[in-house]
């Protein structure tokens, strides 16, 4: 495919986008049968079908979505090499693109407008997804970073951790075992457990405990978010395993309760993850840099004061 050009592949990554040549054609600012021929120039060039259409609807071939996939790729590379020499130019600004396990939605906010106003020049994107997203999305090279506790073995990345997370045990303050000093796992046995959908981390990590702790839980529900659980755990449904990053408030107010559980609780980190080939620009590295520097005391500090503000609401 060596006589392919850029415009044959922005056309074509815009059909694969839209799945439509007419909305491909309003974007570009070009007719629907300029964009057709494009595409027809591009299959020739590949030797194969890009798209198939059935009945109305417009459908990628294999062929098309691998050089879709290829196409967003150098794109993604021409926007950063704009942005590598704009930083060279010595603008200040550019773009910065984040992916977060859905558990960080607590205090990666915080962190997020503590380095934006720092640097309020750098457009940023925040993806707030489970794991396997996330995971997914740093190997298609749509995201710089991601936030995430442990780092994918799947591919090759470099993690470093900024900050602890500690994973516990939660039940409600009026729960029986609320009341005991030391609870051993093989207490939770019987117990109902609130857990995350298969792809969560939290749920990895809570798998290999219990099978550390030589025990299954016999009863679950499994719900996929952790504001679902929290509010599960204070109706009295049942405990969980939750990273206490999530729980300041309610802890804070006396409506959840960690258990003492014997292993817990469990010490993890939170880690900045990027491609091991990628190389940071600089509005990525900024933010990876402060994240290094800073994060584990801006976490502390913005959980202190949440429990400054829920001191007063506390019931006497």
């Amino acid at each position: 495919m060596k006589h392919l050009t850029l415009r044959q592949l922005k056309v074509f990554e815009a059909v694969a986008r839209h799945l439509s040549f007419s909305r491909a054609a309003e974007e570009l600012h070009l007719t629907q049968p300029a964009v057709s021929m494009q595409v027809k120039s591009l299959e020739d060039e590949a030797g194969l079908p890009l798209t198939e259409q059935v009945g109305k609807k417009i459908f990628l071939t294999d062929a098309g979505a691998e050089l879709a996939r290829h196409a967003r790729l150098i794109a993604q590379q021409l926007d950063a090499a704009a942005e590598a020499l704009a930083a060279i130019r010595g603008v200040r600004g550019g773009h910065l693109s984040i992916g977060v396990v859905s558990t960080t939605k607590y205090f990666a906010p915080h962190l997020l407008t503590v380095f934006r106003a720092r640097h309020p020049g750098i457009e940023i994107v925040l993806g707030v997804h489970n794991r396997e997203m996330i995971v997914r999305q740093l190997a298609d090279n749509e995201i710089d970073l991601a936030i995430m506790g442990r780092a994918p073995h799947e591919l090759e990345t470099v993690a470093v951790a900024f900050a602890e997370n500690p994973l516990v045990i939660i039940a409600a303050p009026d729960h029986p075992l609320a009341r005991r000093r030391k609870v051993a796992a093989a207490d939770l046995a019987q117990e109902t457990f609130m857990i995350r959908e298969p792809g969560s981390g939290t749920r990895s990590t809570m798998e290999r405990y219990f099978a550390e702790q030589g025990m299954t839980i016999a009863h679950t529900f499994e719900m996929n978010s952790n504001e679902t659980i929290k509010q599960a755990v204070m109706a009295g449904m049942g405990l969980s395993f939750i990273s206490e990053s999530t729980i300041g408030l309610e802890l804070a107010v006396g409506r959840l309760t960690r258990l003492r559980v014997a292993g817990t609780p469990v010490m993890r980190q939170w880690n900045v993850v990027r491609r091991a080939e990628k190389q940071l620009l600089p509005p990525a590295q900024a933010f990876h840099d402060f994240l290094c520097q800073e994060g584990a005391r801006l976490m502390r500090e913005d959980l202190e004061t949440v429990r400054r503000q829920a001191s007063p609401i506390m019931p006497r």
